[in-house]
Order: structure tokens, then C-alpha cells, then sequence
């Protein structure tokens, strides 16, 4: 690849990554540690990262068990998962957190197919506007006569294979989600 076109295709993959982030975040009926990345506890004053302060594991397809190292932090945990956006009630023992992931009612699925959707298609406009500015630069290129017109079609060229790349990634990303969300 083209070291002129290096920047864009790592925007463009950052712009990917970030979809799957979002999509890890989602809960889809089972149980899945990621949707507590985003979670920050009060840690002595410090808000910092739940994997930082406790041990998290999936012992069951729709139970998170998190054990903090020290016993002081439970109710600190607590408080941040019922603050969160999470929807999801923790019970402890007052060594332990359980959180029980409820099943997915279909309208529910529906929602967050429909949400996966959306994601889907921010993150392809997202690559789309990296693929103008990218566009937008060898034109100029062109005009301050650094490279050819034959150049500047190649390269353009090129865009728009990474561009249709990325797409199709985000494409089968929201493919993926959805059949794991839709499937009971």
C-alpha cells in the first residue's frame, strides 16, 4: 500500500474497531464481561477500570461473577453497576457480585437488531467521509502538481478498495450481531 494512503486506512480501521467496541458493549441475552469495559469504580478516590479492581468470570451462559481482590471494594462495585446504564440489578454476599442476565424478550432483540443497524451504518458513513478527505487530499496533490493525473487515478483507485474493504467488514460485523442477538 501506498505510504500516502497509510493514514487513511489506519482512520478507517480505527473507525472499525470502534464499531466492534460498541458491539461488545451489547448485551444479547448471555452474559459477556465486555459490557463492564466502560465501567469506572471509585478506587480511594481514583475512578478506575472494574478489570483493574476485581476478578470478573462467566461461570454460567448468563451470570458475571466479580470478585474484588480487596473485600472494601463490593460496595463501591456495586454502586457503579447500579449507576451504569447496564439495567441490571447486582447481588452480593459480601465477598462476591452476581449479575444475572435476564432472557431477551423478542421485542427486545428486535431493538437491538435495530440499534446494531444504526452502528453499522454510522460507522460506514464514518469510512465513507475518511475516503473523501482522502479524495479531497490527492486532488490537492494534484493541483500543487506534486504527482500526475495517472497517479492521483491510481491512488484513487486504491481508496476505494480499502474503502469497499472496510465496508464489507462493517457489513459482516452487523451481520454477525445481529444473528447472535436475534438467536433465541
Amino acid at each position: 500500500m501506498d505510504e500516502r494512503l497509510q493514514q487513511y486506512n489506519n482512520k478507517m480501521q480505527k473507525s472499525y474497531d470502534n464499531l466492534l467496541g460498541e458491539f461488545g458493549s451489547i448485551r444479547a441475552g448471555r452474559a459477556n464481561p465486555h459490557v463492564l469495559d466502560k465501567l469506572k469504580v471509585d478506587y480511594y478516590g481514583t475512578p478506575t477500570g472494574l478489570q483493574q479492581v476485581a476478578n470478573i468470570s462467566v461461570p454460567e451462559p448468563r451470570m458475571i461473577l466479580i470478585q474484588p481482590w480487596e473485600a472494601n471494594m463490593v460496595r463501591e462495585i456495586e454502586k457503579a453497576i447500579l449507576t451504569s446504564d447496564l439495567g441490571i440489578n447486582p447481588t452480593n454476599d459480601g465477598k462476591v457480585i452476581r449479575l444475572v442476565f435476564p432472557e431477551l424478550t423478542e421485542e427486545r432483540r428486535k431493538e437491538l437488531a435495530k440499534d446494531v443497524k444504526k452502528k453499522g451504518e454510522n460507522a460506514k458513513v464514518a469510512v465513507r467521509n475518511i475516503r473523501r478527505d482522502a479524495n479531497d487530499a490527492l486532488k490537492k496533490m494534484g493541483k500543487s502538481n506534486d504527482i500526475s493525473e495517472d497517479e492521483i487515478k491510481q491512488l484513487e483507485e486504491q481508496v476505494q478498495k480499502l474503502t469497499d474493504k472496510y465496508i464489507a467488514n462493517v457489513d459482516k460485523a452487523v451481520e454477525e450481531k445481529s444473528k447472535e442477538i436475534l438467536t433465541v
